[in-house]
C-alpha cells in the first residue's frame, strides 16, 4: 500500500477502535461520552493499513501469549516435585502478566484484545464492526497455533509427554464441571474488561486513576488460581484451540469442546454485561 504512514494516521482516526482497553480508554475529559455503535459492516476498514496494522498487532500478542504460557505450564509439569518449580500459583501468574503487558502494549494498536471472548463480547455490545471483530479472532487463533507451534519445535522431544500446554479436564471432574468452571471464568473476565473499559467510569470515579490492563490481567490471574485443578484453564478459544491443534491428541480434543461451549454459554447472561456499557 501506499503511503502508509499517512494511511495510519487517517485510518486511526476514522476507523479507530471503539472500546480500547488500555490508558487510551480514559481520556482528559471528565465528563461521560459513550462513543456511538460500530455499523455491522463497515467496509472502508479494508482498505485502511491501520486495519491490518490491528490485526497484526493481535496476532503477535497472542503468539507471544501462548508461547511464554505454555511453556510455563510444561516447565510445572516437567518437574517431579511441584515445590522445584513455580506451580500453580507461577502459571497463573504468568498467564496473568502476560495478559497485562500485552494488552498495555497493544491497547492504542487493536485495543488489545488477545481473546476471541473479549473480541466477541464487544462485538455483541456494538463497540466493533463484525469486519473487525471476524478479522480479530482469525488473527487471535493463527497467533496461538503459531505460538504452540514454535515450543514443540523448541520442546519437540518433550512435547507429547508433557502435555504441550493443552486442556484438559483434570482427573476427578466431570466434563459438566469442566464446562462450568470454564462459563463462569469466561464470564469474569469478560465482564472484568467491560467494568474496566466502562466510559462512566472515568466521569464517576474522576479520582481514582484506572489503568485497565491492571484489573484485565489480575481477573486471568485470579480465574487460573480458581480453575487450573479443574480444566487447566481456558477461557480464550484462541489458547485452547492453539494447544490442541498442535499437540493433537484424542483426549485433548474431547475436553476441547467443553472449553469452546463454556465460551460461546459464557454470553447467556450477557444483558448483565451491558450495564455497565448503557
Amino acid at each position: 500500500m501506499e503511503g502508509k504512514e499517512e494511511d495510519v494516521r487517517v485510518g486511526a482516526n476514522k476507523f479507530s477502535e471503539r472500546q480500547p482497553i488500555g490508558t487510551a480508554a480514559q481520556g482528559d475529559d471528565k465528563d461521560y461520552k459513550e462513543p456511538p455503535p460500530a455499523p455491522l459492516f463497515e467496509p472502508g476498514e479494508l482498505s485502511s493499513w491501520s486495519f491490518y496494522r490491528a490485526g497484526i498487532a493481535e496476532f503477535i500478542a497472542t503468539f507471544l501469549f501462548l508461547y511464554v504460557s505454555v511453556l510455563t505450564v510444561m516447565g510445572v509439569v516437567r518437574a517431579d516435585s511441584k515445590c522445584s518449580t513455580v506451580g500453580i500459583q507461577g502459571i497463573a501468574w504468568a498467564f496473568g502478566g502476560m495478559i497485562f503487558a500485552l494488552v498495555y502494549c497493544t491497547a492504542g494498536i487493536s485495543g488489545g484484545h488477545i481473546n476471541p471472548a473479549v473480541t466477541f463480547g464487544l462485538f455483541l455490545a456494538r463497540k466493533l464492526s463484525l469486519t473487525r471483530a471476524v478479522f480479530y479472532m482469525v488473527m487471535q487463533c493463527l497467533g496461538a497455533i503459531c505460538g504452540a507451534g514454535v515450543v514443540k519445535g523448541f520442546e519437540k522431544s518433550k512435547y507429547d509427554t508433557l502435555g504441550g500446554g493443552a486442556n484438559v479436564v483434570n482427573a476427578g471432574y466431570t466434563k459438566g464441571d469442566g464446562l462450568g468452571a470454564e462459563i463462569v471464568g469466561t464470564f469474569v473476565l469478560v465482564y472484568t474488561v467491560f467494568s474496566a473499559t466502562d466510559a462512566k467510569r472515568n466521569a464517576r470515579d474522576s479520582h481514582v486513576p484506572i489503568l485497565a490492563p491492571l484489573p484485565i490481567g489480575f481477573a486471568v490471574f485470579l480465574v487460573h488460581l480458581a480453575t487450573i485443578p479443574v480444566t487447566g484453564t481456558g477461557i480464550n478459544p484462541a489458547r485452547s484451540l492453539g494447544a490442541a491443534i498442535i499437540y493433537n491428541k484424542d483426549h485433548a480434543w474431547d475436553d476441547h469442546v467443553s472449553h469452546q461451549l463454556g465460551f460461546s454459554t459464557s454470553f447467556f447472561p450477557f444483558p448483565f454485561l451491558l450495564v455497565n456499557s448503557q
